[in-house]
């Protein structure tokens, strides 16, 4: 099944954000495909609002993997694989604790880590055209 949204304004994202947890539930496990500066993070914090992230929602880029708390104290992982340059450094993580965990992991660049995702990840799609945002949420 697949979802598409269109974004014409940021101030869109929150509700479509919304949209995208109802579409999906009560699946966790969301992997984002897109070019640099596209918006995955500004979706991954939207969406990490909404699951009532306590926490300031930034890339972890250099650290790779971001740790949040809810209020209701769950934890919500966010990966940036960007910088990975072989699937051992994912491994030397732990990736397992955090993938397998009943907790949100929202994953940029999964391009990076093939061999590790799982067939029943969401697959998110966001691509630019002009000054819009397209969504592609498959499940």
């Amino acid at each position: 099944m697949e979802r598409f949204f269109n974004i014409n304004d940021i101030n869109e994202l929150s509700e479509v954000s919304k949209k995208i947890l109802d579409f999906t539930f009560p699946n966790k496990k969301f992997i984002l495909y897109g070019n640099m500066g596209v918006g995955k993070t500004t979706l991954i914090k939207e969406l990490s609002l909404h699951l009532g992230v306590k926490d300031i929602v930034s890339s972890p880029t250099f650290s790779i993997v971001n740790e949040y708390m809810t209020f209701n104290e769950e934890k919500i992982y966010h990966f940036d694989f960007y910088r990975v340059n072989s699937e051992e450094e994912v491994y030397d993580i732990g990736y397992e604790e955090y993938f397998f965990s009943d907790s949100y992991c929202f994953i940029e660049w999964p391009d990076k880590i093939e061999n590790l995702i799982e067939h029943n990840m969401i697959r998110v799609f966001i691509t630019q055209e002009n000054n819009n945002r397209i969504i592609k949420v498959k499940k």
